[in-house]
């Protein structure tokens, strides 16, 4: 598999936001985490990148690189499109001198294409709409080939038919990449048409692993909350972590 999670434990301010979370991903599957505002989801990314260090547990993935894709793109507004996706290959020090300037030039035409906006290099952020800005981050993501890409909140602010594009992309990117993904979102969407299975997390902890089919069916309290939008159930809104 391409990522394993193992009794991850995350404590802020001694409070427990991921309390001992176990489950896998396999090479070409899409998990997506979802649950309310504050049950810990994006932390679990965080940790998985290395972006914060967990309190106990253990996190194993495959040899390779692990992108994340940011919820609101966080594309850099002094570059353009070309520039921003090849950021990576020319700033990291493992791959700073491994491709040509006519190389990278290829490679990010090529990743462009994979997200259906062939010919932008030229464009700044400031020039695209929501969604085209979205794109570019998923082909930024993938411009080190990576075997594990993490997403959060990918439709976050996009209008239906953006979010349906985006959906859309999230599992064409899985089928060309063979990669393990993770998406973390609250659309259930999303939920539907990209994931093959799905965890829900509440106060930390794991109250829902399935299908979207079994999330859909409701015979969990928590998934019945969640599926309905209700106020009434075992979920209390919290504090984002």
């Amino acid at each position: 598999m391409s990522i394993e999670v193992k009794n991850l434990i995350k404590t802020f301010d001694d409070k427990r936001v991921i309390d001992d979370v176990s489950f896998k991903v396999e090479n070409g599957e899409t998990l997506a985490i979802v649950g309310f505002s504050g049950s810990g989801k994006s932390t679990i990314l965080k940790l998985i990148c290395g972006l914060i260090t967990p309190d106990s547990g253990e996190i194993i993935t495959s040899k390779g690189d692990i992108a994340m894709v940011f919820q609101y793109s966080a594309l850099f507004d002094s570059l353009d499109v070309a520039d921003n996706i090849a950021f990576a290959l020319r700033e990291r020090k493992d791959l700073r001198n491994k491709y040509t300037e006519e190389e990278i030039k290829n490679i990010v035409a090529e990743k462009l294409e994979l997200v259906g906006l062939k010919g932008i290099e030229n464009k700044f952020p400031s020039e695209l709409s929501g969604g085209m800005q979205k794109r570019v981050s998923f082909a930024r993501a993938i411009v080190t080939e990576p075997n594990s890409i993490l997403y959060d909140e990918p439709t976050s602010g996009l209008d239906p038919i953006s979010s349906t594009l985006i959906e859309d992309y999230i599992v064409r990117l899985k089928d060309e990449t063979n990669a393990a993904s993770i998406v973390v979102t609250h659309q259930m969407s999303t939920i539907q048409r990209t994931a093959n299975r799905v965890i829900m997390l509440y106060n930390g902890k794991i109250v829902f692993e399935g299908t979207p089919q079994e999330m859909l069916e409701q015979n969990n309290e928590y998934t019945k909350q969640f599926v309905t939008a209700s106020l009434d159930g075992p979920m209390k809104i919290i504090a984002e972590n």
